[in-house]
């Protein structure tokens, strides 16, 4: 069964009839433990009465990715959701996100990196279940949480440290820094400093993408677009109309919530009227899901459908992924305003733990063949570094390039020289 706008109206329920994986579900969630409502003491107390209802339904959702997922449980042949090819895939990419984003923080405090730079340890079944399975050709729009977005994608490790170094050698040749990452080569549209920017460049993508197919009839343009943006994005204008726009010209889009529950410091739930932010997709005629984040297998079901519909021509979709950061809302921040018990609940969620359990339990790999792949990607991230150190910073010259269609005037003098080439342009400003 697919996904419709009909069905996926209400959460979906866990047929708990249905076996998973031998009936050792290792990667969902007790049915003792509360998901979202691990915050829910930070709702106003003349809320919790009414909304008590709504959190109960909402927990019994979070195991139930969608109908499509049961029904293929029904008819597999197997239990298993991944071959060993596919797990090994799925666990290098995840290593790779977070071994990545650990040694950013370490470059970060040894004055490598500047700016802010925001890390996505925690929510690397997100990207890896859903970018894994798109094509070169498929668009990725993220957030200023985008290294491991790029990385997923393809984007060759030593690209990306070198622009968080402000290298020439970066993907962005330096200009970019951590929070705008970009790849023309591998169709990363950008990450975006401003919540809910990238939204309607994302919804440009898909747009163009089904204009290429319909109108300027290139027959296997079936390209889809993933848009990543977070929870507090979901209370912006941008996410609202870009969603109609979607609806009604049936583009190949996914719109991905990754809901780490906290925007910055202030707690989803008391952020919005209705934290179940799935439910905005029916309300515009398209899918909505709700599933756990953390783990990365219902994820990859999840966006297969997605992605599947909209490869098809069937339109767009909402998917609300519920994960948790394990760091500050950046590494400027001391991480002071959410509860340790809270941090501590989903730590011991660790989506790269979970699908180890899995994947040995279900005996798809050897420990052995998991160290390789720890001991490979440590490599990959200590070259990566190495060669980003060595690389050479911009020349001054690239200073105004790609900023003006026409810099002459602003940065560039009448007889065509970079003003910046003047050694009194600088004069009473701090060295750069």
């Amino acid at each position: 069964m697919s996904f419709s706008a009909t069905n996926l109206a209400q959460p979906l329920q866990l047929n708990t009839a249905t076996p998973r994986s031998n009936d050792k579900p290792s990667l969902l969630l007790p049915k003792t433990s509360s998901f979202l409502g691990s915050t829910r003491n930070l709702r106003p107390t003349s809320l919790s009465a009414n909304h008590s209802q709504s959190n109960a339904h909402r927990r019994s959702a979070v195991v139930a990715v969608s109908e499509a997922v049961k029904e293929k449980k029904l008819h597999a042949s197997t239990n298993l959701l991944i071959t060993k090819e596919e797990g090994l895939e799925l666990y290098e990419d995840m290593v790779l996100g977070r071994s990545f984003e650990d040694m950013c923080a370490q470059m970060y405090y040894r004055g490598k990196m500047f700016g802010f730079v925001h890390l996505y340890n925690g929510q690397e079944a997100v990207s890896t279940g859903f970018i894994k399975l798109t094509k070169k050709e498929d668009s990725v729009v993220s957030t200023y949480r985008d290294h491991v977005h790029s990385l997923s994608k393809g984007v060759p490790a030593r690209e990306v440290m070198s622009e968080l170094f402000g290298k020439a050698t970066g993907c962005c040749r330096g200009q970019g820094g951590s929070m705008h990452m970009f790849s023309k080569e591998y169709n990363v549209l950008g990450g975006f400093a401003f919540i809910g920017e990238g939204i309607p460049v994302a919804t440009g993508a898909a747009f163009s993408s089904r204009y290429r197919r319909e109108v300027l009839k290139q027959a296997d343009c079936d390209h889809v677009t993933l848009a990543f943006f977070g929870d507090g994005t979901a209370n912006n204008g941008q996410f609202f109309e870009c969603l109609n726009m979607a609806a009604l010209w049936k583009l190949p889009i996914v719109f991905v919530v990754e809901n780490n529950l906290w925007a910055i410091g202030m707690s989803h739930l008391r952020a919005t009227s209705d934290p179940e932010i799935w439910k905005k997709g029916p309300a515009f005629g398209m899918p909505g899901v709700h599933v756990d984040g953390m783990d990365v297998l219902k994820v990859r079901e999840v966006a297969k459908e997605a992605i599947g519909r909209a490869r098809r021509g069937e339109g767009p979709t909402l998917v609300e992924c519920e994960t948790y950061r394990f760091r500050g809302h950046s590494l400027a921040d001391p991480d002071e305003l959410r509860d340790p018990a809270e941090k501590a609940h989903y730590a011991a969620r660790d989506p790269i733990t979970a699908l180890k359990k899995y994947i040995l339990e279900n005996n798809l790999a050897t420990e052995q063949e998991l160290k390789a792949i720890h001991k490979k990607i440590d490599e990959l991230v200590e070259d990566a570094v190495e060669f980003a150190d060595e690389s050479p910073l911009p020349p001054r010259s690239q200073l105004l390039e790609n900023v003006f269609a026409d810099p002459k005037g602003f940065g560039i003098g009448p007889d065509g020289s970079y003003r910046c080439e003047d050694p009194k342009f600088t004069q009473g400003t701090a060295h750069v």
